[in-house]
């Protein structure tokens, strides 16, 4: 099954569950950029669960824009379980939304490290019950297109995981 109709059928179970659940979503993106909000918007209804998308690109839009703060990017990087929840937790912060997910990461081609190599993505997930959860995917350099493909996918199925949980 190719990456699109996955995608599909996830935002379809997105919208399906958080419309059934009266809850909106909230995404903070930053190597998706704006991908994961734009999978949600390709089904209809996802006018009824997507309050709003965040797209902080930089580190100094994750700090404007979401609440991130310096010290964290400082200390941890942008690229880093911290991050993501601080975002995550950011984007729910400034917004009606009852989940809200963020993705950083490392998409390619350049930007990698050792111990940050191109492929690497951290997620924050959080409930407005206050369950929070983070992933951490390493995809290998599979290229920055298929990179941000799965990284829409692996968002879209934590929020549906939150979107179970209440």
């Amino acid at each position: 099954m190719s990456n699109d109709k996955i995608i599909l059928e996830l935002a379809e179970e997105v919208v399906h569950l958080c419309t059934e659940k009266n809850v909106m979503i909230a995404t903070a993106e930053s190597c998706t950029g704006g991908l994961v909000a734009g999978a949600i918007t390709e089904i209809p209804g996802a006018s009824q669960v997507l309050e709003r998308g965040f797209v902080t690109y930089s580190d100094q839009s994750k700090t404007e824009m979401l609440g991130v703060m310096q010290i964290t990017l400082k200390q941890y990087g942008a690229v880093s379980k911290d991050v993501a929840l601080e975002m995550a937790h950011g984007a729910m912060a400034r917004s009606e939304a009852g989940i809200s997910v963020s993705t950083t990461g490392i998409a390619g081609p350049t930007g990698g490290s050792t111990g940050k190599p191109v492929g690497l993505v951290h997620f924050g997930g959080r409930h407005y019950k206050g369950a929070m959860i983070h992933r951490e995917m390493n995809f290998g350099d599979i290229g920055r297109h298929e990179i941000r493909m799965r990284s829409v996918e692996v968002a879209l199925e934590m929020i549906i995981e939150l979107a179970k949980l209440g």
